[in-house]
């Protein structure tokens, strides 16, 4: 198998294993909550203990990606994933299955900025844009089947085969990274005409990372007296973290990154996307079962037509930004979901599976066409910063995903909370706040759609510089 092949199966088998670990679980909590007699509140930190350290380590990790080098650090986060899935798979309490999936959201934060660097180091801009496309169609077919595989693994196999499923891609990762990262060539990332590299900022990285926990935390915390406090203690670290970053010599993220107009507006317009799927996402397997009357299984199937059409259009991709540039596809992308998020809106309202699938087909067919979105920012990222850039990236979205569940969580259960004192069905009243959740979603996209659209120029990648003070000429 060539280095370039191996590197796309390579990303296609991590883009798809670690955003199965976000989703997978959801279908078979019920099972776990009875085997190990949790509660609601117990049974919670199943997930979280997997995004919060996800989320709250990405920016770290990425940095140390370019400080350690890619080949050991993605050799230790697989080896490290794939003890956390064993471990989950047979734990016997809740102690042990939640600190495995804190092990498990631990080694993602360091293999995905790793997997993502070897986009700008092993390929060509044309290889970059194909990757990115393959990255981002894993990802949503992951996010589109995991509720429905969680489902049948559970209800047939039992719930620890919801982790045992992780073992076979670690397995096919391991054989393929001595392919794409050679002995010799998985080092730091630092150029030789670069100083010796500096240890991490210890300082700056405590800060971010428990900012980053905190406020995640307190997005998903239901109970006010906590989430506050959390919501406070996150805020005044993440103060701390840029007051730190400005007076700092040596940037945990560098000013070539921060001062880079493309790339900061590429982490503004994932945000924004992520905001609105990931609620939508998060929501339409509990509309399916409440309001369609689908079991477990089928009610996340649906999403599977999301998958299907990501995959259908990810091909056209490449032709499309030859054509008319990363811009205007990323843009022309968040609109056509933004119009599939409204056609689903206007049709939610009518209790069967058949009126959604065009809408369902819209989502995923745009989805695809917002992949140029990363491959345009790490192209205007030099080599040596592609790890932190690819650490920057992923957070923002695992972040936004998470803000964006609690977003639209917001707008829905409002929304139901109206119906029902006005004597709407539980059912009704639930799509009446799904649909109001869909229109904030599509406002979030099309603005997206908008901000992509705005030509900026920046440098070229090769030229950036820890002492740039920005990328725009």
């Amino acid at each position: 198998m060539t280095r370039r092949r191996a590197t796309l199966v390579l990303l296609a088998l991590g883009a798809f294993v670690t955003t199965l670990d976000n989703t997978i679980v959801a279908a078979g909590a019920p099972s776990i909550a009875r085997d190990l007699a949790l509660d609601l509140g117990a049974l919670q930190w199943v997930a979280l203990g997997y995004m919060l350290p996800f989320a709250g380590l990405l920016l770290v990790a990425g940095t140390l990606v370019d400080r350690w080098g890619r080949r050991g650090t993605l050799t230790a986060g697989l080896l490290a994933f794939g003890v956390g899935a064993a471990a989950g798979g047979l734990a016997g309490a809740v102690w042990l299955l939640v600190a495995a999936r804190v092990l498990q959201g631990m080694a993602a934060a360091f293999l995905v900025p790793g997997l993502l660097s070897l986009l700008r180091t092993n390929l060509d801009a044309r290889g970059r844009t194909l990757g990115a496309a393959v990255w981002t169609a894993c990802l949503a077919a992951a996010l589109a089947l995991g509720p429905a595989l969680g489902g049948v693994l559970s209800e047939y196999l039992g719930w620890g085969w919801i982790f045992f499923v992780n073992l076979p891609f670690v397995a096919a990762m391991l054989l393929l990274l001595p392919v794409t990262v050679p002995p010799g060539r998985g080092g730091p990332a630092l150029s030789r005409e670069s100083a010796a590299p500096v240890p991490p900022a210890a300082g700056a990285m405590i800060l971010v990372t428990a900012s980053v926990v905190l406020l995640t935390a307190a997005l998903v915390e239901s109970r006010a007296g906590v989430a506050l406090p959390l919501l406070a203690a996150g805020a005044a670290l993440g103060a701390g973290f840029v007051a730190r970053e400005r007076r700092a010599r040596e940037r945990l993220v560098p000013a070539a990154l921060t001062g880079n107009r493309v790339f900061l507006g590429s982490l503004v317009v994932q945000v924004l996307w992520g905001l609105g799927i990931s609620g939508v996402f998060f929501f339409t397997p509990l509309l399916h079962q409440e309001f369609l009357g689908l079991g477990p299984v089928g009610a996340g199937l649906p999403l599977a037509l999301v998958a299907v059409a990501v995959m259908a259009a990810t091909p056209l991709v490449p032709v499309a930004v030859a054509r008319a540039g990363p811009q205007r596809t990323v843009a022309a992308g968040l609109a056509v979901v933004g119009a599939g998020l409204l056609a689903l809106a206007a049709v939610n309202h009518l209790p069967a599976i058949a009126p959604r699938v065009p809408a369902l087909v819209l989502v995923g067919a745009g989805s695809a066409f917002t992949t140029p979105l990363t491959s345009h920012a790490l192209d205007v990222v030099a080599e040596r910063y592609s790890g932190t850039a690819s650490g920057l990236l992923t957070a923002s979205r695992e972040v936004s995903s998470a803000l964006g569940v609690a977003l639209i969580g917001a707008v829905l259960t409002a929304v139901r909370a109206v119906r029902l004192d006005a004597g709407a069905a539980p059912g009704p009243a639930l799509a009446g706040g799904y649909t109001a959740g869909l229109l904030a979603a599509a406002g979030l996209t099309l603005t997206g759609a908008v901000l992509a659209a705005r030509p900026v120029r920046a440098r070229p990648a090769a030229t950036s510089s820890p002492r740039d003070k920005g990328a725009v000429p």
